[in-house]
């Protein structure tokens, strides 16, 4: 995919968030460098499950890919040096720190615009780059306890439900990628750079746009969450998961009058439409007593047959198996850097038809570490000088 060829894109970013948002940008072609410490990013170190392949975290492995890597102390001058040339040539530059760690660096906004006035430079933050919950740690699950996310998710009847994957996190990272490609093609008609900033807290926030703007204009539950078996507070019924008698279907909007066909149900369809709100207790207590009583497969040709929307509730197993799953080829099995097999969720946008390839498998670290030294201009005598001295690490090489 070459949507974003020539152009170079610099990435101090860490976690999830932000390496996500740089892979989105490899995915359509930018040339980005990760930049990471000696030791590594935090994601190379701390996997999800405790999983790693061929000792390769599965944290690096869902951001990495499309990247070149560069193992780099930012700390030493010389380190410093390198950065600055970096993004002296580049178009986007990235980072995800606390607010105010950039600028003790010297790598904060105003350094990166004197040195490059074209620069785009992005961040990601927990809440902000200024305002009272500055200087707090974000992180998704924080985000989802403070956005009220957590608060309005799961069952009535239980606690707050955080939502299991990361989705703050990947919400963010899509509008941080969505950001800085607005502000490149800004560019193309002003020819200044700018400052990009997206945060989790107002990402957790956008995630909820539907049911807050209900609430914010007077829309209320009795509770916070769903009841029984609804999906949300704000759902009429059936809308939500049902139990069958071995399994569980979701049922999607659908006419009561449809409905109570297919569920042979005749007290549904005595109940009009617009009470299928005030009335949800009623519906649902009918419809969950009606599915129970057969398998899923059973109701999932009923309901077919009625044109009810609905879907069977499937756990990762048969999501691997699912026949849209497999012609949409969002899951692909790929040789990694180690040569070991690695199976990755890719891009999930098609650009004509075509789904954007992994040009480059993630990377171990520092693998590119003298490649890029040399495409800034370092000799071989100035690299085996960075690397002997430990300002960089090059995988594979040997120091004196």
């Amino acid at each position: 995919m070459d949507l974003l060829a020539g152009t170079k894109v610099v990435s101090f970013n860490h976690f999830l968030v932000g390496p996500t948002g740089a892979q989105i940008l490899g995915d359509l072609g930018a040339d980005v460098i990760a930049v990471e410490p000696l030791g590594g990013a935090f994601q190379r170190n701390w996997a999800v499950g405790d999983q790693f392949v061929d000792g390769q975290s599965v944290n690096h492995l869902s951001t990495g890919r499309n990247k070149r890597s560069i193992a780099l102390d930012l700390k030493a001058p010389a380190g410093h040096e390198v950065a600055r040339k970096l993004v002296q040539g580049a178009d986007v530059m990235m980072e995800n720190f606390r607010p105010g760690t950039m600028e003790k660096l010297g790598l904060g906004y105003e350094d990166m615009a004197a040195i490059n006035p074209g620069i785009i430079y992005a961040s990601a933050t927990g809440f902000g780059i200024d305002g009272p919950y500055r200087d707090r740690p974000g992180q998704d699950l924080l985000a989802q306890a403070l956005s009220g996310l957590a608060a309005r998710t799961g069952n009535a009847d239980g606690p707050p439900t955080p939502v299991g994957p990361t989705v703050v996190d990947q919400h963010a990272a899509a509008f941080y990628a969505l950001g800085i490609l607005a502000a490149l093609l800004g560019r193309r008609k002003s020819g200044r750079g700018r400052r990009v900033d997206v945060n989790l807290l107002s990402a957790a926030l956008d995630i909820q746009f539907e049911s807050l703007t209900c609430y914010l204009n007077g829309g209320r539950s009795e509770t916070s969450r769903g009841p029984d078996n609804l999906a949300a507070w704000f759902s009429p019924a059936p809308y939500g998961v049902y139990a069958t008698k071995d399994g569980h279907v979701a049922l999607s909007m659908a006419p009561l009058e449809l409905l109570s066909k297919a569920l042979s149900l005749p007290g549904l369809a005595a109940i009009p439409e617009a009470e299928a709100f005030t009335r949800r207790q009623e519906i649902i207590d009918q419809v969950r007593e009606a599915i129970s009583t057969r398998r899923t497969a059973d109701w999932l040709g009923v309901l077919e047959e009625h044109k009810v929307w609905h879907a069977e509730v499937q756990d990762y197993d048969a999501v691997m198996t699912d026949p849209q799953v497999l012609h949409n080829a969002t899951i692909q099995t790929a040789e990694g850097a180690t040569g070991a097999p690695i199976s990755l969720v890719m891009h999930p946008v098609k650009y004509d038809g075509e789904t954007p390839a992994m040009r480059l498998a993630p990377q171990l670290l520092g693998a590119q570490t003298r490649e890029i030294l040399a495409e800034l201009g370092y000799g071989e005598d100035h690299i085996r000088k960075l690397e002997s001295t430990d300002v960089v690490r090059s995988h594979g090489a040997e120091t004196d």
